[in-house]
């Protein structure tokens, strides 16, 4: 068996008008994320470590923020075609394990359902997600409020 490891991180401000959505979920929030597509940056960290594990770029090579087509796009729509790229290459996933940096709202309520959405989109089983949830102590950007980061690992596998 062969494996490869995939890192990717992604932060997007918070503002207000817009839905919050993380792992394809919509959270209610007062504030959302801004972004060209639905900035969800836990998939879209997950999208960027899955392609860095084969060196295949980022996001933004693939589903550039200049191109239109791409606007307001739902990023799980996004996650499907990467997860078909890194197939069609003779790759699948092993295990995900990712990190949400939020100082609100709570989000643990929603990572089982976030856990859900992102392993339907990919075709695995929820038990190969991890996603965790905690505050930068009031630290930064995020700590101050301004916006939301996540991190991701990726392991691939093939035989």
């Amino acid at each position: 068996m062969k494996i490869r490891i995939g890192n990717g991180y992604d932060i997007h401000q918070l503002v207000e008008g817009r839905p919050l959505i993380l792992g394809g979920v919509e959270i209610p929030h007062h504030l959302g994320l801004l972004g060209h597509s639905d900035a969800d940056v836990l998939t879209h960290a997950i999208m960027d470590a899955m392609l860095g594990a084969l060196s295949l770029g980022d996001i933004g090579h693939y589903f550039p923020p200049t191109d239109p087509q791409w606007a307001g796009a739902n990023s799980l729509l996004l996650l499907q075609q990467v997860n078909e790229l890194v197939r069609d290459q003779g790759w699948e996933i092993g295990n995900i394990d990712s990190t949400i940096v939020a100082e609100r709202p709570k989000l643990k309520p929603h990572l089982k359902n976030m856990c859900r959405m992102l392993a339907n989109t990919l075709a695995i089983n929820p038990d190969q997600i991890g996603i965790k949830a905690t505050t930068n102590e009031k630290l930064g950007p995020v700590g101050r409020e301004e916006g939301i980061c996540a991190l991701a690992v990726v392991l691939l596998v093939t035989q």
